[in-house]
């Protein structure tokens, strides 16, 4: 199968190549999958699951992405929930080959069924953006209607998911990012913008809830904005508790089948829409991966059958 590789991590995405390697097995309790799309996050060439397994030992040209959608083709050994043929999507292992190959194998209890009207490409780009937004909010923020929430970002694929299912759930939404990001932060469903570069984040007074996809001197500051009571939700690495007797948190998103058909239901009754910045087929895929201008948008490539 043809599958992308990505060198080591000093390279970062301008080392990928597209390679040729054997089609995967399906383990115990997994599924194999053709690939029809798949999603890709450059900043997971960062992450140490990328470099090394489970037990500590070397990753030598590993296959990223960790999101996908496509069809189960075979059925591993005590594989059960999901069926030859079926459509699918889901988050990958971090540990173990991705998704932008032609085919993947994946425990089953990563995936969730696809319905028909959905897109492929909808599919792929739904994972971790959705997932994030949803664990984010409701497992680790505890969101309830009539909060505040501050979310950096607000234009980027996580964030526009973290705006659109806080506004559902009753909050008052806060987009943050570079002034270039104001209007699609609005667009999708920010009640206000704080412009970065330009406006005090300071002036935005006491929230609920920071989301923070930032980090650094911005995720720093954001303490001071959680009021009594609140939280901060960092996707960047731990945070000191805010100076108030609010809490932070930060974690990892996980795969979770339930909320996978949540989102998905959520985007074909069109209260969810998802934020693709660039389609590419799998031929152009690492010149789409390394682009020359900034997008903020889901870069989402198409795997031909």
């Amino acid at each position: 199968m043809k599958a992308i590789s990505a060198k080591d991590e000093a390279s970062g995405t301008a080392g990928m190549t597209l390679v040729e390697r054997p089609v995967p097995q399906p383990a115990i309790n997994d599924v194999l999958v053709q690939v029809h799309a798949s999603g890709f996050v450059p900043t997971e060439l960062t992450w140490p699951p990328t470099w090394a397994d489970r037990v500590g030992g070397e990753r030598r040209g590993p296959i990223p992405g960790h999101e996908l959608a496509g069809v189960v083709t075979a059925l591993g050994e005590g594989t059960t929930g999901l069926s030859v043929g079926q459509r699918v999507f889901g988050l990958a292992d971090w540990y173990r080959d991705g998704s932008l190959a032609e085919y993947l194998a994946i425990e089953a209890r990563n995936l969730a069924p696809l319905p028909g009207d959905v897109d492929f490409v909808v599919g792929a780009s739904l994972p971790i953006s959705g997932l994030t937004a949803w664990q984010g909010l409701f497992e680790h923020g505890r969101l309830q209607a009539g909060q505040s929430v501050l979310v950096h970002g607000a234009a980027g694929a996580v964030g526009t998911m973290v705006t659109q299912l806080a506004r559902e759930a009753g909050a008052y939404v806060i987009g943050t990012g570079r002034a270039a990001d104001r209007e699609k932060a609005l667009t999708f469903d920010a009640q206000e913008f704080v412009d970065l570069e330009h406006d005090a984040l300071e002036d935005v007074g006491k929230v609920d809830l920071v989301f923070d996809v930032i980090g650094g001197e911005i995720g720093k500051r954001s303490t001071g904005l959680v009021r009594d009571g609140g939280i901060l939700v960092s996707i960047v690495g731990p945070v000191e508790a805010p100076p108030t007797r609010g809490s932070a948190v930060d974690f990892i998103v996980e795969a979770d089948r339930a909320q996978l058909i949540e989102i998905v239901q959520r985007v074909r009754d069109g209260r969810l829409r998802t934020n693709i910045g660039n389609v590419a087929a799998f031929d152009d895929a690492i010149g789409a991966l390394n682009p020359t201008e900034r997008r903020t948008g889901k870069t989402v490539i198409r795997i031909p059958s």
